[in-house]
Parts: structure tokens; sequence; C-alpha cells
């Protein structure tokens, strides 16, 4: 057999893994692997109660391997990753297993962590980050993501707001968290993911080397704390979401195999960072209650032509990224690119232009099956495979979740009404919908209404039981009495070629109360128009492409767009400094 190449910097030794890729794999068997999912799954459709205690590490991965070892799965990594210079590490169910029960102890031992605490990693994708993930599961002890491009101010308030006992980053950013720890009277130890050493850090590397990968998993209730998620900035100061065990490790089971149609012969590559709620969702828990393999590519930074060679070069079967980028990625002629794996695209954190998805289905051929939900849930809406696409929707309802479109006196509005998007939660609250804000009672408050909980979105239903997004509920503007979603005007404006991306906000106007305004970034052929004549030209388009009154009455041509760490455009940010706040 020929020995895979393997990545050899600062992976430490024992995560090279050399192994033979053949592996038999028996069709027969094929019954017993989608045991697992649908046993799952059929908790999410209320067809089987949800079992008192849960582990996502013991009961899915570990499930995993033994029909792995006993040849019942697709000779598939369960992890692959691969980075710019050519490197890559692929592990299988058993190494993913032996990997993280060594992380486990690491936790446990070095780093002094019981069940029960929280520890904070601030990591880009990196191999570890999945590690630390599952020992994290493995011992009981409460997840914190975050997202590389904290700064030292967001670090700080993480670490006093969750009381963390630990945290784990790489070189980077070390100094922004030692220049912070006189103020963090929680901390108890440090862990870097780096090759050398570092004064006052814990080394992983180091680690690895030295302890044992004998760990027996705690036994954890259904219901018992795993993640906690500091909401993106969209709306207020970020506010910690509790998520359980099965929450997040049996909620995804229903959009994993439907929407995301995975099975465990897939090959999954969803690109978001691991600091955003959607690497648990389509990098962590879909795709493994599913069997099949994650793939990872640490991209440092979003580059179009990265993306189109890593579809066109690896036999990724699934693949999801967010509106932003397939914005960028149709703009790059994708038709020089053969994707000869692909067959499943999805999207999510934000609405999909209608736009973009025609323009990617004439470039791959292939359709994009768009879902949402937030941090505090999992998959609310999907557009299902084998459902029809409309266009500029977000697909039907997902079990276990009843969403209905709702007066702000948790009334259910008829089909065709705006009103607010939400999921029922009397007499039963689903068992995959956040537990609470953490130490925030008003706001836990403040998100139900009557018998339902309110997501924060505009939005309508059609007969057909489909839900098309209007916006947040504070984006919405109202001028002369007529309410505008900002994303329809966007939508509207990306269908010109001189946009390459616009964001739609209200601005203070003394006969109208308030009027559309859009910020435009300029495809780079219209750069240098003359920005007068190009203002009407794209007023009118909007005129003639959706209702008159929705036209921007301001336009300003901007370089960029501010935007969460996450991708998502922060209209906030521009309504603010429209109203002078």
């Amino acid at each position: 057999f020929i020995m895979r190449p393997f990545i050899k910097s600062w992976i430490p030794q024992c995560l090279w893994i050399l192994r033979t890729p053949c592996r038999l794999f028996h069709g027969c068997n094929r019954l017993f692997t989608s045991q697992i999912i649908s046993y799952y799954d059929s908790i999410n459709q209320y067809k089987k109660e949800l079992p008192e205690y849960f582990n996502f590490a013991s009961d899915v991965l570990d499930e995993w391997s033994q029909l792995e070892k006993n040849g019942r799965r697709p000779a598939n990594p369960a992890f692959w990753w691969v980075n710019d210079e050519g490197e890559e590490v692929k592990w299988s169910f058993e190494e993913l297993g032996f990997l993280s029960r060594k992380a486990a102890n690491i936790l446990s031992e070095a780093c002094g962590l019981q069940r029960g605490d929280r520890v904070i990693a601030v990591l880009p994708r990196v191999p570890e980050w999945w590690l630390l993930s599952v020992a994290c599961m493995r011992t009981g002890i409460i997840f914190i993501p975050g997202t590389s491009q904290l700064t030292a101010k967001d670090i700080l308030y993480r670490l006093q707001a969750s009381k963390a006992k630990c945290i784990i980053t790489n070189n980077t950013l070390a100094p922004a968290v030692e220049s912070v720890m006189p103020d963090c009277q929680f901390l108890k130890s440090k862990l870097i993911v780096a090759k050398g050493s570092r004064d006052g850090w814990l080394n992983l590397k180091e680690l690895f080397a030295v302890t044992s990968a004998d760990h027996k998993c705690v036994k954890t209730r259904s219901q018992d704390p795993m993640l906690i998620y500091f909401t993106s900035g969209s709306t207020g100061s970020p506010k910690m979401v509790v998520q359980s065990h099965s929450s997040y490790g049996i909620g995804f089971a229903t959009s994993g195999r439907y929407w995301m149609n995975l099975s465990p012969s897939d090959i999954m590559w969803n690109t978001s960072d691991t600091g955003w709620v959607k690497s648990a969702w389509s990098s962590v828990f879909a795709p493994w209650i599913c069997g099949s393999c994650v793939f990872v590519h640490n991209m440092p930074q979003f580059k179009a032509t990265v993306i189109a060679e890593t579809l066109s070069r690896y036999p990724i079967t699934t693949f999801c990224t967010a509106p932003t980028a397939y914005r960028m990625l149709v703009q790059h002629d994708l038709s020089s690119y053969k994707f000869m794996s692909l067959k499943h695209c999805l999207s999510g954190g934000e609405p999909l232009n209608p736009e973009v998805m025609a323009k990617w289905k004439i470039q791959t051929g292939l359709d994009i099956y768009e879902g949402y939900g937030q941090t505090e849930t999992v998959t609310i809406c999907a557009t299902m495979k084998g459902m029809k696409i409309k266009p500029g929707s977000l697909g039907k309802a997902v079990p276990p979740y009843d969403v209905q479109i709702i007066d702000d006196h948790g009334a259910i509005l008829p089909a065709g009404e705006e009103g607010n998007i939400a999921i029922r939660i009397q007499p039963m609250r689903p068992f995959c919908l956040f537990a609470e804000y953490l130490d925030n009672p008003e706001k836990t408050a403040a998100s139900v209404c009557g018998n339902f909980y309110v997501t924060g979105d505009r939005g309508v239903m059609d007969e057909e039981g489909y839900v098309s997004f209007v916006g947040r509920a504070d984006d919405i503007i109202n001028s002369s009495g007529y309410r505008i979603g900002p994303f329809e005007v966007e939508s509207a404006l990306i269908q010109h070629p001189a946009v390459l991306e616009s964001a739609v906000v209200s601005s203070p106007d003394p006969i109208r109360g308030e009027v559309v305004k859009a910020f435009i970034v300029l495809a780079p052929a219209f750069v240098s128009h003359d920005p007068e004549k190009l203002t009407h030209e794209l007023q009118q388009h909007v005129k003639k492409v959706t209702a008159p009154y929705k036209y921007p009455r301001k336009v300003e041509f901007v370089l960029d767009l501010p935007k969460t760490a996450t991708g998502k455009i922060q209209r906030k940010v521009l309504r603010n400094r429209e109203w002078g706040k």
C-alpha cells in the first residue's frame, strides 16, 4: 500500500496517522449504518422519546467508530483537513476517538478542569479545534468557541461574562489574552496550540506526546449544558446562548438527513469560521450524526479562486457557504472549473439573493438549498432535498419545529401577511431550542410572545408553508407609511452589473420621516463611472425590478460594508451612522 503524505509541521507527532486507505465496505450493511441516522431523526419527528442520557461522543462518534471497525461504513475518513501548502490530515472515526480521548485527559489533568467548568477556544480552522470540541463532550466540560478575529476587549468581555476557567488559543492571540489577564479572576489555566512553548502557557503539542489515550466518557443527561455561544453582534451586545447535549447533538439529525442530504459516503465542506455557530451545525453535528466526512480547508482569508480550486481538486460532495461567498464566487466565471464530485449545495446565515442562485445554477448546473436558523435554534426552515425551490424563500419548517408568522400579541397571522417569524413553545418546548440567555433573564423573557419563541426576524408565509425573510425586526424601513424590507431592495440592486454588494438602511428625511438609503460597493468595471448618472440608473433599475416606492432615494458608493466576524452585513452600524447615533 502507498502511505498517504501527512502534515509534518505543527501537528504533534502522535497526530500524524499513517494508514492504508483501503477498507472493505460491504454494501449489505448500508441499512445498519442508517439506523443511527433514522433513530435520531425519529426523535426530531416526535416518533421516539428523547433519551434521558445522551452524549454525542459516546452515543454517536463511538458508534460510527464501531461500525467502521466492523467494515460497515464506506472507506471515507471522518475528518479531512487541508491547507494552502498542500499539507493534509485524515482521521477515521477510530482515530478521532483515540486523539479526542487524549485531549480529554489533557483538559482534566494538565488544565485541572472538571465537569461543568467552561473553556473558551479561540482558534482558526486547525484540526485541534475539532479534537478539543469532542474532548469537552467526553469530559462534560462546556465548550465556548470564539472567532480568531476577536480583539483583546472582546476576549476580556467573554472571559468575564462566562467565568471560563481555561482559554485555548494560538500564538497570534496569546498576547491579547496576556494583556487582559489581570482582570480575569476566574481563569485557572491557559493552553496554547503552537509549535514552540510560551511562558505561562501549557502546550497542547507537548502534552499530547505524554498523555494517555485511556479515557472513559462521562454520562451526561440530554439537557445538561454542552456549548455556550456568544451571539453575533448584528443586534445589541453579545449574549450567551446555552445549548444542551441533545439540542445540538440530536437536533441536527433531520436537517443533516433531509436538508444537507448527507449519508456515510458523503464528504461535506462547510467554510464557516470555527467561532461561528454554523461551524457546529455543518462541520460537527450534522455531518457526524450522518456518519459523513467533515472536510476543512484552513483558508485564513476568503479567496474565490481557492474555493473553486478546492471544489475541483477534492472529492467534495456537499458544499455549504454564506451568501456573501456565493456572491463573490459567481463574479469569477466558474465554467472553467469542473466540480466532478459536487452534487449538493447549501447556504445559510442570511438570505441568498435569487439573482446569485440563478447565476450559480447557470455556471455549475447545481441548485442552492437554503436553510435558516439562529444560534438559539437548530435549522428552523429549509428547502429540503426534493422540495420545489422558490428563489427568495427560506423553505419550510424543519421538524420538530412548528413555525408560524405571528403578530406582536402572539396571534397567528394568515398566509401572505408579514409578521414575526416564531416557533411554538407551548404546550411543549422543543428540546432543540436554547435553554436560556445565560445570566440574562430579561432577554430570555423578551424572546417569548404568548405561546411562541420570537426570532426577531420578520417574514411572510405563503399558502404552501414556505417562509420568506423580510428583514431583522429592527432593520425594517418605514417610509411614508410603507414598510420596506432591506433584503428585497438589495436583491433588486444586485441584479444590476454595477453592484457587487449593497446594504440598505433607513435614513432620516424631513418629509417622509425616513427613506431608503443604499450603500453600494461597485464592481471594478464601474468604479470610474460618473456617480450621479450611475445613481440615477440604479434608482430606475430598482423601480423596474420591484415596487417603485422601494427605490433608494439616497445612494452612497463605498469601498466596503461593515460586517460581523462571520461575514453578515451589519446594517445597524450604517443605520446608526445615518441617524447620528
